[in-house]
């Protein structure tokens, strides 16, 4: 049925949303205060076409927008927008019935980003192209330009979709090239390569290598395993250098990332002791051992013996003792914890609520909460405040630009 609608909220996944009597129409790429017309197919309007547009819509920078699925909200004039992830957060916490002082959103600039997903296919001339996924679809949108990435990153295109091309040998591999710049040039991970038939075999493995030294990266691994390593990637965590783990987890925008470390960091002065919950390969862990020592704890083996090896290389800090420990199947006890007057915890998106449950059995009088996830994060917010923990204040920060994403930044006190 084809429908004139006038869009009244956004929901959260970044879609507009009008109100009828049969129940909500969601209509992608548009705004509050809009009318739009389009065939509305269960309570989804596709072909949507804008007949009276808002004044906060803003000309989109991207070539592929409408398209590509990576960007959502690239239409929406910044101050809105903005405001708009404070009031996610603001609601996602309400539901949990927490009330606390939410910062205004932290922005970052387009073409900061350092990590790209990016999927690869053989078309039907024989070329391969490099992208990302349409909205709500399988389908490959290639992409030629990003205004959100690095501008290193994209003009590494081309020679990404050459070694793209030798991981392409079975029908059923989908590649994915997992691609971070780093202190010492590209680091590409290759993932959804067909492992039943046998994996990759030797010629292709060869033909990676070949054409990954030929485009300069500095390595390039299959699912973690290393291929080739021309020079050992690199990355900061405030005075450190630290070797990247081949396939590890690293924030995606330096910007970001220094925002959500700075407020960590200022929020434990004072404390003679931290834990870093989560550590990953020492984001924050480096930064925090400038003004207390540190306990570090992370399940990933690698990113602790990167984060060791970042101790041996730098000076000027204070105690680190970093552990490999998978903190959902056995979380720090407070015995564990005894004498860390602060802790920081920066989970992945499932969020952290059994090693929650033993932070609030501490003595911790500062908790600092990171989270990619604000429901998980108002979750595990629900556990210290009702063990006598007051969220001081939460700070959005928008690391995903232009998408329905926010991460934050939430500060506890007894």
């Amino acid at each position: 049925m084809t429908m004139t609608l006038k869009i009244t909220r956004m929901a959260g996944q970044g879609d507009g949303v009008a109100d009828t009597p049969d129940g909500p129409v969601f209509a992608p790429l548009t705004l509050p205060g809009e009318t739009v017309r389009g065939e509305v197919i269960d309570g989804r309007m596709e072909a949507v076409q804008i007949v009276e547009a808002s004044p906060d819509r803003i000309a989109p920078l991207s070539l592929h927008y409408g398209n590509c699925g990576g960007c959502s909200l690239q239409h929406w004039a910044a101050g809105p927008y903005l405001d708009w992830k404070r009031d996610q957060v603001i609601s996602t916490l309400a539901r949990e019935r927490i009330e606390t002082d939410v910062e205004a959103t932290v922005a970052v600039p387009a073409g900061t980003r350092r990590r790209l997903a990016l999927h690869a296919r053989r078309l039907d001339d024989g070329r391969v192209v490099l992208g990302f996924k349409a909205r709500k679809s399988w389908r490959l949108v290639e992409v030629t330009a990003c205004p959100v990435a690095d501008p290193r990153l994209v003009e590494a295109f081309p020679a990404l979709a050459r070694v793209a091309a030798a991981f392409l040998e079975h029908p059923k591999s989908a590649p994915t090239l997992h691609v971070t710049w780093t202190l010492d040039g590209l680091d590409v991970d290759v993932t959804g390569v067909e492992r039943r038939s046998g994996g990759l075999s030797a010629d292709r493995r060869m033909q990676a290598i070949r054409v990954a030294r030929e485009a300069g990266l500095a390595r390039l691994s299959l699912a973690g395993d290393v291929l080739m390593m021309e020079r050992q990637p690199r990355v900061s965590f405030g005075p450190a250098l630290v070797p990247l783990p081949a396939g590890g987890f690293l924030q995606a925008v330096p910007e970001a990332e220094a925002a959500m470390s700075s407020r960590a960091v200022a929020a434990v002065k004072g404390a003679k002791k931290v834990a870093d919950l989560f550590c990953g390969a020492g984001t924050f862990t480096f930064p925090l051992a400038t003004v207390a020592s540190v306990l570090a704890a992370d399940a990933s083996v690698p990113g602790i013996a990167a984060l060791k090896a970042g101790i041996v290389s730098t000076r000027g800090l204070k105690p680190i003792a970093a552990e490999a420990r998978d903190l959902f199947r056995r979380p720090l006890t407070p015995h564990d914890l005894k004498g860390c007057e602060a802790i920081v915890f920066d989970p992945p998106r499932a969020g952290a609520i059994e090693q929650t449950a033993q932070i609030a059995g501490t003595k911790a009088a500062v908790v600092v909460g990171v989270s990619c996830n604000p429901q998980t994060f108002a979750r595990d917010a629900r556990v210290l405040i009702d063990a006598g923990f007051r969220l001081e204040t939460v700070t959005p920060v928008d690391q995903f630009l232009w998408s329905a994403h926010v991460e934050l930044v939430g500060i506890f006190r007894r």
